[in-house]
């Protein structure tokens, strides 16, 4: 729980905002490798941002990854390649592609991104080469930010590797999108083991400037009727053929 004087100066920034956000969306992909209802240091983080969100109207769904049966792959569908159930496609239709803002949330396990993150980043990575409305690839018009924690160093790492997969596959990153906490070398308390985490100024106050950033980017994005369809267009080009572009392809 975030210090009172903190959590009052948060609030108080909500109530004197004058945009409205009401109509966006936002999705956290938490791969934490605790099943529900065991505590999640992650879901600890991911509150802070959430709470930011949610004190603006944004309406927010929280994955927990774990919880689901997503086998490994990079096609949209692992049914069609072998496994027996996969429930991704309900999570990518009913979540993940109406949503606005996309977070990954991570712990750190031997100084990297947890096993069902990177499993996340693949299946997100299976249905970036479908297309929007304009012919752009699926992710264009979003959003993606970066939540971290654990009790070894590996912060900056694991935002870095997962910010760049976003972008790679069609996402926008605002300034300032990532957020972490690190506790001590080895052994030791996490994000909200006798309040650790909710006391680290440092963490909360970036966490909150990486809420309304990402906001801030999708308002402006989501007003401008997404990211202007010129000169990405993914018809225009026919990789197959050996003189492309070809202006037929055009539409």
């Amino acid at each position: 729980m975030l210090p009172e004087s903190v959590q009052t100066f948060i609030d108080a920034e909500i109530a004197a905002n004058s945009t409205d956000f009401s109509d966006l969306r936002a999705v956290y992909l938490n791969g934490t490798l605790k099943p529900s209802p065991q505590p999640s240091h992650t879901d600890g983080l991911i509150a802070v941002s959430r709470h930011v969100l949610e004190g603006l109207g944004v309406h927010v769904d929280v994955v927990r990854a774990v919880d689901h049966d997503i086998p490994p792959g990079v096609y949209p569908d692992m049914r069609e390649h072998g496994w027996a159930r996969d429930d991704f496609p309900d999570l990518y239709h009913r979540l993940i592609e109406p949503a606005d803002v996309l977070v990954m949330a991570t712990p750190i396990w031997l100084g990297d991104q947890s096993s069902v993150t990177r499993k996340l980043v693949e299946r997100l990575y299976g249905w970036s080469a479908e297309m929007n409305r304009k012919g752009q690839w699926s992710y264009y018009g979003k959003v993606g930010g970066v939540l971290v924690t654990g009790n070894e160093d590996g912060g900056k790492h694991c935002s870095a590797q997962l910010l760049y997969a976003l972008s790679h596959i069609g996402f926008t990153i605002p300034p300032q999108a990532d957020a972490y906490w690190v506790g001590e070398a080895g052994p030791g308390p996490s994000y909200l083991d006798d309040n650790r985490g909710a006391h680290n100024h440092w963490t909360t106050r970036n966490t909150v400037f990486a809420a309304w950033n990402l906001l801030h980017t999708a308002r402006r994005i989501k007003d401008a009727g997404g990211i202007p369809a010129q000169g990405n267009v993914t018809f225009n080009w026919n990789l197959e053929d050996p003189d492309h572009p070809n202006p037929e392809y055009r539409r």
